[in-house]
């Protein structure tokens, strides 16, 4: 099972974060320093698992990375995960994020962080892979992109709104509305 997946740039910066375990606030901190401290110090040239750290979980949990220019995409696992195939399902998360953002960045994880993190709810939720196709994946987001155009996103609630209310066809307006104990007297809305 995943434990947390994350994201940092090559200075520790956090661009990404997600546990699928319980730590309080300031236990996630040590850990995202600890693993940064761990993986960052590693030559290029040895292998992308390392056991780990002494916060996480130690020699019960595995740390899974790769380093793709001036970002770390490290999975916490447990002993039950492939270390192979965790290696792949990073490598299907960073070629969708390039494929949705076309030639993803560390200011499109910053940016457009929403997105982001829908992504990667299609590929991993609650610690579980539920997805390794990349072109599943990249169609349930642009899905999602057309049903958010087609709804106008959230600047388009407050005019959908008032048009609601002003094709609502009531017989009369309400001058008084009793709701148990409280009474509340209706203004006339029309400015005749």
């Amino acid at each position: 099972m995943i434990k947390s997946i994350l994201i940092f740039n090559n200075h520790g910066k956090p661009r990404l974060i997600r546990f699928y375990q319980y730590f309080p606030e300031d236990m996630q901190q040590q850990i995202i320093r600890e693993t940064f401290h761990l993986v960052s110090k590693r030559d290029d040239n040895v292998c992308n698992f390392l056991e780990g750290g002494s916060l996480i979980g130690g020699s019960d949990y595995k740390l899974i990375y790769r380093h793709y220019a001036t970002l770390y995409f490290v999975f916490c696992v447990d002993s039950s995960e492939s270390e192979l195939g965790i290696l792949d399902l990073i490598q299907v998360f960073v070629e969708t994020l390039d494929k949705c953002f076309e030639n993803v960045c560390e200011l499109d994880l910053i940016f457009h962080m929403d997105k982001v993190h829908y992504i990667l709810q299609e590929v991993v939720m609650g610690g579980m892979v539920l997805e390794t196709n990349m072109n599943d994946i990249v169609a349930q987001v642009e899905l999602q992109n057309r049903m958010e155009k087609s709804e106008g996103g959230l600047s388009a609630a407050p005019a959908r709104a008032i048009s609601a209310v002003k094709n609502m066809n009531l017989p009369e307006m309400p001058r008084n509305i009793n709701i148990g104990d409280i009474n509340i007297k209706v203004q006339s809305l029309s400015p005749f």
